[in-house]
Formats: C-alpha cells, structure tokens, sequence
C-alpha cells in the first residue's frame, strides 16, 4: 500500500533539501529515520517529520493492517515554491536583490519493494 506525505512552502532552499533526499531514496524507513536523525544538515530534521508523518498516514489509511518493518521509502520529491524576493542595501546606495527560496516536498512510502 502507497502513502504519501506532502509539505509546501518550506522556507528551505531545494538544492539543499535534495542532498539530504538521496540519502534515504530507496532505504527502508527505520534505516532513512535514523539515517535522519543523525545527519547534520538542516533539512534532515524536516525530512524526518514528513516521513514519520507519510507512516502515520500510512497507518491510518490501512486502519492498522500495514507492517511498518517493511515500509520502504519509494521516492522524495523536492520542487521548488515561489521565492521570496527580498533587497539589501550596497555600497554608493545602491540595492542586491536576494532571493529567498522555498520548497515543495513530497515523500512518498510504499510496503511493497519496488
């Protein structure tokens, strides 16, 4: 059975979301959990949130009957949400644009292997 987990507009830029997203692509979830857990880069505490929230659904959309031992992480989907556009002030008064960007993730757990 598939489920998934969906988070928009993540204040995350997706270059760096799609790092940590590799690390767990394919992995079974306990393994991509504590793959998470001890990954030093920001984004891994999202990831980790989101996965535990695509179990939880996952869980309840079988009312109980899924094996969350053979739960695997089918794919991480990182795309990029509109971006904040934000100015700072230069030298000889001028201006720097600065783009802050976000993120669309989506993370999608299946019990069957693929």
């Amino acid at each position: 059975m598939e489920s998934s987990s969906l988070l928009r507009y993540s204040r995350i830029a997706p270059r760096k979301v799609r790092v940590v997203a590799e690390l767990i692509r394919g992995k079974p979830v306990d393994e991509a959990i504590n793959l998470l857990i001890f990954a030093k880069r920001s984004p891994a505490r999202v990831l980790k949130k989101l996965l535990i929230s695509a179990i939880a659904n996952a869980e309840d959309k079988s009312k109980g009957n899924v094996d969350t031992d053979n739960l695997v992480v089918k794919e991480v989907i990182v795309d990029q949400g509109p971006t904040l556009k934000r100015w700072r002030p230069r030298a000889m008064g001028r201006a720097t644009r600065i783009n802050k960007r976000t993120s669309h993730i989506r993370v999608v757990i299946d019990d069957t292997v693929v």
